[in-house]
This record gives structure tokens, C-alpha cells and sequence, in this order.
């Protein structure tokens, strides 16, 4: 394929199928991810997913502990900028839950610990 521009016959390469390749692939045009941002991508998804996990597990067991670990791992997730942006924030809403609750038994009760028995 000749045009009368000489300059355009420079510009495309020897390879008509690979120009043909190139140009029908949007995906070529995409920027490539590094592993460094995938992978700090899949730390947040995690920290999300075990912020939500422990937030829920600390309103019944342990809510000293799990909820204070909710709410920074939740922070962290959010930080980072997760995709799994939903639970990372009902994660730090289980973890403040947890800490409202710890404060109600605290304050019915007069002590920290609490159980089932009465």
C-alpha cells in the first residue's frame, strides 16, 4: 500500500500484520501494572477483608483486643486505597461497634471482663 506522501510510507513499519495487531488491541494501548502496585493492591484487599473478619468476630468475643485491631487495619486498608473500599469501612464500623459495646458492659457490669452465665 503506497501514498502519494512518501513521509506516511516511512512512518508504518515493514510488518503490515503486526501494525494490523497493534491497532486492533485496546489492551496494548492500557499501562502496564507493575507486581509492586498489584501487590500492594492485594495487601489492602486483605487488610479490608480482616479488618471486616475481626470487627465482626469482636462483638461477641475478645472486643477489647479485636476492635482496636479493626479500626487500624480498616485505616491502613483505607490508606492504602483498596479496592474492597465497602468492606474495609464496615470494618472500622464493626470495629468502633465493638469498642461501644465494651463500653456499655464496662459500664453495666463495673469490670471489663463479661460472659453468657449472668
Amino acid at each position: 500500500m503506497t501514498s502519494a506522501d512518501p513521509a506516511a510510507d516511512a512512518v508504518t513499519s515493514a510488518d503490515p500484520a503486526a501494525d494490523a495487531a497493534t491497532s486492533a488491541d485496546p489492551a496494548a494501548d492500557a499501562p502496564v501494572r507493575s507486581g509492586r502496585s498489584g501487590r500492594a493492591t492485594r495487601d489492602a484487599d486483605a487488610l479490608a477483608v480482616a479488618s471486616f473478619v475481626l470487627g465482626l468476630v469482636g462483638l461477641l468475643v475478645m472486643n477489647i483486643l479485636l476492635g482496636p485491631a479493626a479500626i487500624v487495619m480498616a485505616v491502613i486498608a483505607l490508606a492504602r486505597s483498596t479496592a474492597r473500599r465497602g468492606r474495609a469501612l464496615l470494618g472500622l464500623a464493626l470495629g468502633v461497634a465493638d469498642l461501644v459495646v465494651l463500653a456499655f458492659l464496662v459500664t453495666g457490669n463495673g469490670a471489663v471482663g463479661w460472659s453468657f452465665s449472668g
